[in-house]
């Protein structure tokens, strides 16, 4: 076996580096190509590690995998502790460890501080809205007012700025916000009243009734959305419940849906919207379909404006994998100019 020589250097790529990086690198595109390798059998994703947490209410998870015959293994440490915003501290916190397949050395610590997690997160969710949004949007719904609910309106954005998807007109004008803070709602809207015509709902209901597109960001434990707010042609994606406590719809949305998509199958046994849904018989495991799979074969896809689906995404490993990839490329090549 060939041994490297010398000391080993592992890179600290820290918040502000990781922020600049990421202005270069298409995390769409990214997430796209790891979801691929994740359904076509080329990864090793073992099972989610977590912790909970009662006093303060909070979660840690650790998720870790590689591609087959690449050159690197990620591990991620990621929480979110939901009384942090009252501390002056943002909810999510953790860092991702990159190392060689080959040798084990640790290749880099990306202190991300979670903001990785929150953007591949949201890069996932607009990936999800390219293949299966209504193509006439009439207005976006965003449940939840925190970081992951920015994010997700920014990629967004961005994903619909572009030249190959919503011909770069842009996203819709019309979006509705409902939170349970009245503050944040508030702060949240003026973020984006320059490019949006922005509502603030009532009740979760109130956006459903107006918007095609809606992305679900919050840690409930109570469904927030029911069958009977969903309006023909909603696309619903579904982002807050990752662990087997947390719950935004209400599982009579699945048995509505047309197409149910997971970003693991596996993974939404035991986690999430899926498994609300499969625990109390709404569904049955068949009627699910993988994101990687569904990317690759355009029959499984929305076939037109009139049918509901939802995206119940859990976080799978290779996101982390992907951006922590792309991050530490960049770092290599402005440090090295190769």
């Amino acid at each position: 076996m060939n041994r490297v020589k010398g000391p080993i250097v592992t890179a600290i790529i820290k918040l502000p580096e990781i922020k600049q990086s990421l202005t270069s690198i298409d995390l769409i595109q990214a997430m796209e190509q790891g979801f691929i390798q994740y359904s076509n059998g080329n990864t090793v994703v073992p099972p989610v590690a977590e912790l909970l947490f009662d006093e303060p209410k909070g979660d840690t998870h650790i998720k870790y995998g590689y591609i087959k015959n690449d050159d690197y293994y990620v591990i991620k440490i990621a929480s979110g502790f939901y009384q942090n915003p009252q501390l002056g501290l943002a909810s999510s916190q953790g860092l991702m460890l990159l190392f060689d397949q080959k040798t084990g050395v640790p290749c880099a610590v990306l202190l991300d501080e979670g903001y990785l997690t929150d953007i591949r997160t949201a890069a996932a969710g607009a990936l999800v809205a390219k293949y299966f949004a209504p193509k006439q949007l009439k207005a976006v719904g965003i449940i939840g007012t925190g970081i992951q609910a920015r994010q997700q309106l920014l990629q967004l954005q961005a994903l619909y700025q572009t030249s190959d998807h919503g011909s770069g007109q842009g996203l819709c004008k019309e979006l509705w916000i409902w939170g349970r803070n009245d503050q944040s709602a508030q702060t949240l809207a003026s973020e984006f009243s320059d490019s949006f015509d922005v509502k603030i709902a009532q009740s979760p209901a109130q956006v459903a009734a107006h918007a095609n597109l809606i992305v679900t960001t919050t840690p409930s434990e109570i469904a927030l959305l029911n069958a009977a707010d969903i309006q023909a042609g909603t696309h619903i994606t579904a982002v807050g419940a990752d662990t087997e406590q947390k719950q935004e719809l209400d599982s009579k949305i699945l048995t509505k849906a047309d197409i149910v998509i997971s970003d693991s199958i596996a993974q939404s046994k035991s986690r999430g919207e899926i498994y609300q849904a499969l625990k109390v018989g709404a569904i049955d495991d068949r009627k699910v379909i993988e994101l990687g799979t569904a990317i690759q074969d355009s029959s499984l896809m929305r076939v037109n404006d009139q049918q509901i689906t939802v995206a119940d995404l859990t976080g799978v490993a290779v996101q982390d994998i992907m951006v922590a990839n792309a991050v530490y490329q960049h770092y290599l090549k402005t440090n090295n100019g190769s």
